[in-house]
């Protein structure tokens, strides 16, 4: 994997073709969006380059692969253009088949996808995993894999949060322990490990965020 590290902005030079055999991410190093795409990138193994896209200042050329200028995006060898976080992941799974996220299982899947949609809108959904177990082992592949891979990104901000937030949502976990449980077997897998940032690096990038100034590049 490549990665253009510092975020690019208005102005900069637009990156060469996508080389083949490779899929490139368009990507923020913080943005909870993207890291789900990055998960299920090292998840699979994927061969991927990643470029960093400045935000607030978002290049011109960036902007005529995707109009919505929303990360994460990516783009494949032939010029194809794909976004949206689950879309993103989606995609990986059924052109990436080594390594299946999902069930091939169409009912299996449909339940698997419900049960995400459902952890986006409702936290306390996980308060049903046993605390004795770990890493899903009573649960679907999707509970043990995607729970890991794909909502790792938001569930972290529930622990590192904003600076004037950070204490509130620690206290939450704390009164949850099935719930803290399983936030502490994410933070032992590896893939989780490779996505992560520092709590002092999240709590310094979203303070700059929450002045109006994001600091993208900070840590580099």
């Amino acid at each position: 994997m490549a990665a253009s590290q510092k975020c690019l902005g208005k102005g900069s030079p637009a990156p060469g073709p996508v080389p083949k055999d490779h899929i490139r991410l368009y990507s923020m190093r913080f943005c909870p969006f993207a890291q789900r795409t990055r998960l299920v990138l090292n998840a699979k193994g994927i061969t991927h380059d990643i470029v960093n896209i400045n935000l607030k200042n978002k290049p011109d050329w960036f902007l005529e692969k995707n109009p919505l200028g929303l990360v994460p995006t990516l783009e494949t060898p032939s010029g194809h253009v794909i976004y949206e976080s689950p879309i993103t992941c989606e995609y990986l799974d059924e052109v990436y088949p080594e390594k299946k996220l999902l069930p091939s299982d169409p009912f299996e899947r449909a339940q698997q996808k419900m049960l995400l949609e459902h952890f986006s809108k409702v936290t306390p959904y996980f308060y049903k995993i046993p605390v004795g177990k770990t890493k899903g082992e009573d649960v679907s592949a999707l509970e043990a894999e995607l729970k890991e891979k794909l909502a790792q990104g938001h569930m972290m901000r529930l622990r590192c949060g904003s600076p004037d937030r950070l204490s509130p949502w620690t206290n939450c976990l704390d009164d949850t322990p099935r719930l803290k449980k399983w936030t502490e077997h994410m933070l032992e897998d590896p893939t989780v490990k490779a996505t992560m940032f520092s709590t002092d690096t999240y709590k310094v990038f979203y303070k700059s965020y929450k002045e109006g100034n994001p600091d993208y590049d900070y840590g580099l």
